[in-house]
């Protein structure tokens, strides 16, 4: 079972994709990936299909910056149902930790984290897949997505400290720092932004709490409906994915997680979640 994203993922790809001389309808053909995908972005699609997409569309294209120029016009509402929530919180932070904390609707393998030390906030994005997937593009247009959205909520007064990539840097930076504005590091131990940390406590205007307690009860029975039918399919999955003697030897969520997630399609980490 492969990982899903919405296809909002690939907001814009029929403009960008056209811009650089490539044929959209004729490259997500190839990788398999549905026509509505380009139009309806709700539309669930494999992680690793658009991975390598994007990965080929820079290739073929000789655009490096293929996924910049995606995330170039994208802006919260990307999200869709979640956007709402983002765009509701009182200040930055609480946008932010709405967003790390329901990320996984918008893209199962999507892992978003905020840590604080020394006055410095380090915003990184991590994509949790169990098979190799070309990501560098798929980084990038995240990384920039999340630059494009602070500075919707900041309304335009967003600046970050630095933008880092684990990925080696490409011959020429300039996409890169006019994109983002400031320094780009490559061949660094995460993907994100570090921003200081006192600039997350600024207000979003137009902030509605009553707005955003009613999406959010929206967002948690979505959540909670989802969480109800994986949790059936891990159960379900571990009789036949493990001989019967096998199942009765061991109880422990840790031997049979290992064997249930090759079978399903999800980390070993979110099998034993669920089995609790």
């Amino acid at each position: 079972m492969s990982r899903l994203i919405r296809s909002a993922v690939l907001s814009n790809y029929v403009e960008v994709a056209r811009s650089v001389g490539l044929d959209p309808y004729r490259m997500i053909s190839e990788f398999r990936l549905p026509p509505a995908s380009l139009n309806d972005p709700d539309v669930k699609v494999p992680v690793g299909a658009v991975g390598r997409l994007l990965e080929e569309s820079a290739a073929r294209s000789g655009k490096l910056d293929f996924g910049l120029r995606l995330a170039n016009k994208r802006t919260v509402a990307n999200l869709g149902a979640l956007a709402l929530l983002v765009r509701e919180q009182p200040t930055i932070r609480k946008a932010l930790d709405v967003m790390a904390g329901y990320i996984f609707l918008h893209g199962e393998s999507l892992l978003l984290n905020m840590k604080e030390q020394d006055g410095e906030v380090k915003l990184s994005l991590a994509f949790d897949v169990d098979r190799p997937v070309p990501i560098r593009q798929g980084v990038e247009l995240g990384v920039g997505f999340l630059h494009r959205s602070l500075q919707q909520l900041f309304r335009e007064h967003w600046k970050p400290q630095m933008v880092c990539f684990t990925h080696a840097a490409p011959p020429k930076k300039d996409a890169h720092r006019k994109f983002f504005g400031t320094d780009v590091l490559f061949n660094q131990d995460f993907n994100g932004i570090v921003c200081r940390a006192a600039d997350l406590d600024a207000a979003v205007p137009a902030a509605d709490v009553k707005m955003a307690r009613y999406v959010q009860q929206y967002l948690d029975t979505i959540a909670a409906r989802r969480k109800t039918t994986m949790t059936a399919n891990v159960r379900n999955a571990s009789i036949p994915c493990c001989p019967q003697d096998c199942a009765r030897r061991t109880r422990l969520r840790r031997d049979l997680a290992s064997t249930v997630a090759p079978c399903i399609g999800i980390s070993r980490r979110r099998v034993r979640l669920f089995l609790r």
